[in-house]
């Protein structure tokens, strides 16, 4: 018999707030000073989800701590001013809270930048663990931040569910052994998610309340 969910872990930029704006601006920023005309919003697409380390080392590996630098310095400088919360997220959040349910998020963020986002959500201040770039050696889709998660909730795996905008969220769910869901809103298109084969693939945030309603049924 499946075990009841207990406990749900949230990638942040792209499946709570809405930091897809301020994301692609900043890298617009950086390239373009950089590589003038040849970075269009199509190639910068794919850089939403993987660590700046990991992107920059892609676009210049030889200059790729001194972009990330520059990265993050125009992202924060910006960021109050153009992200904002995905409709009905906080709502929901307090709703699962008060229904009982562990609440995590999972990010592959720096955590000063993370935890600046958080503060921006009505619903900040309910979450029983963060889990950041700065909190693991490994960060999706490797299961090590999932799995830190689970253990810090004192959860079993299978008591778990992973939902995220991104195939990193949905293959690092995989590889932890925990539920996943798929958001829809996801910049990169409902189905490119659907290619990695979420549980669940979620239209609006409210939509966790029926499935989880209907795993307890």
């Amino acid at each position: 018999m499946t075990k009841e969910i207990k406990a749900l872990l949230f990638d942040f930029d792209g499946t709570l707030m809405d930091t897809n704006d301020l994301i692609i601006r900043t890298f617009t920023h950086v390239l373009e000073r950089h590589f003038p005309g040849e970075y269009d919003r199509e190639r910068i697409l794919p850089f939403l989800g993987p660590t700046l380390e990991d992107t920059f080392t892609q676009v210049d590996a030889n200059n790729a701590l001194e972009l990330v630098k520059e990265y993050r310095a125009w992202n924060k400088a910006n960021h109050d001013a153009l992200v904002h919360e995905f409709d009905g997220v906080s709502k929901a959040l307090l709703q699962l809270k008060e229904e009982g349910y562990k609440l995590a998020i999972v990010s592959t963020k720096k955590n000063d930048m993370l935890y600046k986002g958080i503060r921006l959500l009505e619903a900040g201040d309910i979450f029983d663990t963060v889990i950041g770039f700065d909190d693991v050696e490994n960060t999706k889709p490797n299961p090590e931040p999932i799995l830190l998660a689970v253990e810090r909730l004192g959860v079993d795996r299978e008591e778990a569910m992973m939902i995220g905008d991104n195939y990193h969220d949905i293959v690092g769910g995989q590889n932890a052994g925990v539920t996943t869901a798929g958001v829809a809103w996801t910049i990169k298109g409902e189905d490119f998610l659907q290619q990695y084969k979420p549980d669940y693939m979620l239209q609006h945030i409210s939509d966790l309340h029926t499935i989880l309603k209907g795993e307890k049924d």
